[in-house]
């Protein structure tokens, strides 16, 4: 039986991908970070799952990873946890690129000095990409970070494959574009549209303030995006692939979609706020993932239209059952 760890279990990637790597018959053990609340909400499916452990963990003890390889052997190890709000990278930026820059080298150090033949995953991200000029974007595409958050990303990035090459770790990046769900955390635009969507239908709410509505993004779904993330272990050769959906949509278009489905005009709503604006924009990110689909026989079941269908419509019956 394979046994996996996973960083961020409590996020929205770690829920799905630990109820993925479940069904398919492995041992998990979801790593989270101590904190005064307990924040399981996302794992309350699976949290008393026979196969299933939750662990205390934290990216800056490298005596904790040390421990959790050696209690539980892992076959494979995905790290997704971090602080992955790009606006508040620039708020607390060393706290951000603690975590996302040398999280990853700690676990890539313990898994070269405990057991070489564990298999990494790493959560790249389309951020990386920056303010670029090419249009669409794949694995040979310039990187230009535009944020704290961002650069942290590139350096970890790096790390893979310099270690991939080194020292033959099987260590792969996966360059994941925007990926959303009705699990994503309600600070990000996505949740927050349809959040307030939800609660201005059920005259709970009577504005929604945003920042740049012209940002255009290529918003896929989470539980195709962890699927990913498990082929690219599972290939005999580690490498790095771009996961995206090949459609780009502006925050605009994504607004009217989402109180298109709540029967709603947004407009009578919304306000725009300067202050929710990024120091840096990035106004365009679109990704290539052809490499995933051929090497990897991936390609996204969710579409952009059902995306904001489901997260709208699930926040709208979570809001109903905690007003009764």
């Amino acid at each position: 039986m394979k046994t996996a760890l996973i960083t961020g279990i409590t996020g929205q990637d770690g829920s799905y991908l630990a109820e993925f790597l479940l069904k398919k018959g492995y041992r998990v053990a979801g790593l989270k970070r101590r904190a005064s609340y307990i924040n399981t909400e996302r794992i309350d499916s699976i949290y008393t799952h026979k196969k299933f452990d939750l662990e205390y963990y934290d990216l800056e003890d490298t005596g904790c990873l040390y421990k959790l390889i050696k209690k539980y052997n892992p076959s494979e190890i995905y790290n997704l946890a971090a602080q992955s709000h790009v606006r508040v990278s620039f708020e607390i930026p060393e706290h951000t690129v603690s975590g996302v820059a040398m999280g990853p080298l700690r676990i890539l150090e313990a898994i070269r000095n405990m057991n070489k033949s564990i298999k990494f995953y790493q959560a790249s991200s389309s951020e990386m990409f920056g303010y670029n000029p090419q249009i669409v974007l794949n694995e040979d595409s310039t990187l230009m970070p535009a944020s704290p958050y961002a650069c942290a990303k590139v350096f970890a990035h790096h790390l893979i494959k310099n270690y991939r090459e080194s020292y033959g770790l099987h260590a792969s990046s996966g360059i994941l574009f925007n990926h959303e769900s009705p699990r994503r955390g309600e600070t990000f635009v996505t949740r927050k549209i349809t959040m307030a969507a939800a609660k201005i239908k059920l005259g709970l709410q009577d504005k929604l303030c945003l920042g740049n509505l012209d940002a255009k993004r290529d918003w896929g779904h989470a539980k195709d995006y962890v699927e990913a993330m498990w082929l690219m272990l599972q290939k005999k050769n580690p490498d790095d692939y771009v996961i995206s959906t090949g459609e780009a949509h502006s925050v605009k278009e994504f607004l009217e979609e989402v109180f298109n489905c709540a029967d709603l005009d947004p407009y009578k709503y919304l306000e725009i706020d300067e202050r929710l604006f990024r120091p840096q924009e990035v106004p365009h990110l679109l990704g290539d993932s052809t490499k995933a689909t051929k090497e990897l026989g991936w390609k996204p079941k969710y579409g952009f239209k059902s995306l904001a269908k489901e997260m709208f419509e699930e926040d709208l019956k979570k809001i109903k059952g905690e007003i009764k």
